[in-house]
């Protein structure tokens, strides 16, 4: 029971907040195949498979990153109790996790075509070079962006089998909208970070960083409505896009610097932003 307990604390399964603002890009991707290919078997059999997908590879992901970020995870007050940097578990066991949750992962991708697989291994190599951005770079958040989202392109493909510039354009509003929310997430670390030498776009922008989230949202929000303009009207979509666009306005008002809470209830937010978006590219079906 004792290893489950750490196990889920590893894989931060209890918060599952990490994994749904990995599935929310894939599922907009999914969502917006469906509007070109309206096979709703396939639709729902993907979606399944893509979160599943998602939460092993953040399970994967967050085991990873605390091996490699362990000696730093010490010396932050918010992440000194992670299991490997408290002493629960050692690197090499956690290891073991790792290749388990990716072997299986694995198993999920290859249910999908050949560019579907290529696309979703080569996302591994920004997976798993993303916990070394934040020592050499004041941008590891854009570069999260860049990996978080890797999955619109992977859904649309998957259906598709190919990458045409509307995907393209959605996925870069998704980095945008990454790139603000994780700098609302890096806000609660910033003075332990600047202490030990971690960098992050809070820190960068730590003296305008209201206006730089909100500069985030507003590119995400423009890429999007130049996506979904002809869709745009008096309908179900444009009420959805609208909630979508509200949480991000609400997340800059609201979120404070100096409140760690605070930032991580905006934060979270996000989950909810991803799901108004689904169920709004979803409604251009009806």
């Amino acid at each position: 029971m004792q290893q489950l307990k750490i196990f889920i604390e590893l894989t931060r399964l209890n918060k599952p907040i990490g994994f749904m603002l990995l599935f929310w890009p894939c599922a907009w991707g999914l969502a917006y195949a469906y509007s070109v290919n309206q096979d709703l078997n396939l639709f729902i059999n993907y979606l399944i498979l893509f979160f599943l997908g998602s939460v092993l590879l953040r399970s994967a992901g967050c085991i990873f990153n605390d091996i490699v970020d362990k000696d730093f995870d010490k010396k932050v007050k918010r992440t000194k109790k992670r299991p490997i940097a408290a002493g629960k578990i050692t690197v090499k066991h956690s290891l073991v996790y790792v290749l388990i949750l990716c072997l299986i992962a694995f198993l999920i991708l290859i249910q999908f075509n050949l560019l579907t697989i290529i696309l979703g291994m080569s996302s591994m190599i920004l997976a798993f070079s993303y916990p070394f951005m934040k020592r050499i770079t004041y941008w590891p958040q854009l570069f999260l962006g860049i990996t978080f989202n890797w999955g619109v392109i992977m859904a649309w493909a998957a259906v598709n089998n190919n990458i045409i510039p509307e995907i393209i354009i959605l996925y870069m509003s998704a980095i945008f909208w990454t790139l603000g929310y994780d700098t609302i997430y890096g806000t609660q670390d910033m003075s332990d970070d600047e202490i030990i030498g971690l960098k992050s776009t809070a820190i960068k922008f730590k003296k305008n960083i209201k206006f730089f989230v909100f500069f985030s949202y507003l590119i995400s929000a423009l890429l999007m409505l130049y996506l979904f303009k002809n869709y745009m009207g008096i309908n179900i979509f444009t009420f959805l896009v609208i909630l979508f666009f509200s949480t991000l306005l609400f997340q800059v008002i609201k979120f404070n610097k100096h409140n760690p809470k605070a930032c991580l209830n905006m934060f979270k937010l996000n989950s909810y932003s991803g799901l108004f978006l689904f169920l709004g590219i979803l409604s251009i079906n009806l």
